[in-house]
């Protein structure tokens, strides 16, 4: 169960990042938690290497938190305004310097600018 949620947290942070490309080359560790029925897992996400380990991460500037059922989907069929939303209704919790999560806050928030942006030029471009 943990080697399959290891990989779907993978998956996860690949598309989210697809999506947010200035992110990629972003130094961070973060802690995530899973609570699940019962149990807690954890696991330490270093980037930009993206390596995902199951332990839990002392050295965490931020920590993400969520149920695990609400993660599977997530991490199975989540873009960026899904996880957007995610954190704003609380299904999601990030904590950490206020610094780090302005700067992630801002660059997703350009991400989905661009993204808006390329939707108008194509509609235009459209006869």
């Amino acid at each position: 169960m943990a080697d399959d949620a290891k990989a779907l947290l993978e998956v996860a942070v690949r598309r989210f990042l697809e999506e947010v490309p200035a992110l990629k080359p972003i130094k961070l560790v973060v802690s995530v938690e899973l609570r699940g029925h019962g149990d807690v897992q954890h696991f330490r996400l270093a980037l930009p290497e993206l390596a995902v380990t199951r332990e839990l991460a002392s050295d965490a500037r931020v920590s993400v938190s969520m149920r695990r059922e609400f993660f599977n989907v997530m991490a199975a069929e989540g873009k960026l305004p899904d996880w957007i939303e995610a954190f704003t209704y609380g299904r999601a919790t990030a904590t950490g310097p206020s610094q780090i999560l302005k700067l992630i806050a801002t660059v997703v928030d350009r991400a989905i600018e661009r993204q808006r942006a390329r939707v108008r030029r194509r509609r235009a471009e459209q006869p």
